[in-house]
């Protein structure tokens, strides 16, 4: 598979600074907001969210990390068992606001398994979708991200591979295409 990058570090850093812009433009105060990192790799991106927003708004904010296995749709279909993430919601997102985080945006299969945990755990005021990447043309349902870090152009075929410093040594965003002779 042939590799481009869509985002050097750079950019992620900007990119992670102007949706903590975004977020505070329609939140201003996060008492009543949580953010839930979508398990496995929405965490790295909401504990980047969390640590950011601290940073710019000097106040504190709610983050938890939330497990989807067992509300996907197609679990029952791996031919493999299946290992769950850890949930940590330690927290009550009765009446809050939960923006819900992930890194990549592909079907939409995952926000809906996300959409159906969270509801698991009490009646939010509202929820939101927080994504870094967006696959355009790819959703298969019909949920729409209310913030968006960058949108591409991809094909199914097509992979998108979120890199964080505190796992693979550096920020960076590849898209994996197929080679032409394969």
């Amino acid at each position: 598979m042939n590799s481009t990058e869509i985002l050097n570090s750079l950019q992620v850093s900007l990119t992670l600074r102007r949706l903590c812009f975004q977020l505070i433009e329609n939140h201003d105060d996060f008492t009543d907001t949580v953010i839930v990192g979508l398990q496995p790799n929405g965490i790295y991106l909401a504990n980047r969210i969390k640590k950011e927003l601290e940073l710019i708004t000097n106040q504190s904010v709610v983050t938890g990390a939330l497990d989807i296995t067992f509300f996907r749709d197609d679990f029952r279909r791996k031919e493999k068992p299946l290992i769950p993430s850890v949930t940590n919601i330690d927290f009550t997102i009765e009446n809050k606001v939960v923006v819900l985080v992930d890194d990549v945006f592909f079907t939409g299969r995952t926000i809906r398994s996300g959409l159906d945990a969270i509801m698991t755990f009490g009646r939010p005021k509202s929820v939101e979708f927080l994504t870094l990447i967006e696959r355009r043309f790819t959703q298969h349902l019909p949920i729409r991200a209310d913030y968006i870090g960058q949108s591409i152009d991809t094909i199914n075929e097509e992979r998108v591979s979120v890199q964080w410093k505190e796992v693979h040594g550096k920020d960076q965003i590849l898209l994996y295409s197929p080679n032409e002779n394969e």
